[in-house]
């Protein structure tokens, strides 16, 4: 019994030091931005989307997946059939087996999903330096910082739920040269917005003019990291403007049944005595 108090208490030591370590990151919050779907009525901004998909395309997909997403999904960000149907055929796809039993490539179709860079995670943890880059399918929502204590309670008002955005448009602008005196492990990057440390193994991602936009948007890291995170929001939630509009028909529809039973207990009850 001894042995195993002493083993409880050792775990509860680590988790409680872990903790401790943890909540020091990240060294900075993250800066709320100004997003099109935030608020009760907010909307994705498709042209937005359009140019944050062409940025995980060009500059985030040679490392990191979206197993959920399928390429049928990419009409939702406004493509047509044909444009889905173009945007499928570029990309290789391992299917099968035929009818001898072995495995072959084809183009893709709208109804795949897109593919990973890597065969397996052993694979990409191997080319990253054994740190497997994560899936982006839901990282806009696995990914966020506490907000504490009073905020999130006038989160709940103002139905605040930008905080993987935010935290991601962060990560993505925050690298810089560590201050003087820090050290920071070989082959990481210094970034204070990080959550889990104050460096990481993923190199600066995005650089000006590295991806090329069509509609003259500005080709800046500001630009890239604000188009990519709505993207990867969209990729987290696509039901989010349906999500909102339902909502508000629902309290339209309470504050109307509500006024109704009211209405109806003033007619019951009004003429009995009390």
């Amino acid at each position: 019994m001894k042995t195993i108090l002493s083993g409880l208490a050792a775990v509860g030591l680590m988790f409680s030091a872990t903790v401790a370590v943890a909540a020091e990151y990240p060294i900075y919050k993250p800066q709320e931005m100004d997003w099109s779907f935030a608020g009760p009525f907010g909307t994705y901004d498709k042209g937005q989307l359009q140019r944050g998909f062409k940025v995980y395309r060009e500059s985030c997909s040679a490392c990191h997946s979206m197993k959920l997403v399928a390429f049928r999904n990419l009409e939702a960000l406004g493509f047509s059939d044909a444009q889905v149907r173009a945007i499928a055929a570029d990309y290789t796809i391992t299917d099968g087996p035929d009818a001898d039993g072995e495995m072959f490539e084809r183009p893709g179709i709208p109804a795949d999903r897109l593919p990973s860079p890597f065969p397996n995670e052993e694979a990409a943890a191997a080319s990253n330096n054994g740190a497997a880059p994560p899936d982006f399918s839901l990282i806009a929502k696995a990914r966020a910082v506490e907000r504490g204590f009073p905020t999130f309670v006038f989160d709940i008002f103002t139905q605040y739920a930008q905080s993987g955005p935010d935290y991601i448009h962060a990560l993505l602008t925050g690298y810089q040269e560590p201050p003087e005196g820090k050290d920071v492990p070989e082959g990481t990057y210094y970034n204070p917005y990080f959550i889990a440390g104050s460096s990481l193994a993923m190199a600066p991602p995005l650089m000006d003019d590295v991806v090329t936009y069509d509609d003259g948007s500005p080709q800046t890291v500001e630009q890239y990291a604000r188009d990519v995170s709505a993207f990867l929001m969209w990729a987290a939630e696509p039901h989010l403007e349906e999500r909102k509009k339902v909502g508000f028909r629902v309290m339209i529809f309470l504050l109307i049944f509500a006024g109704l039973v009211y209405l109806t207990k003033r007619k019951v009850w009004t003429e009995v005595a009390h």
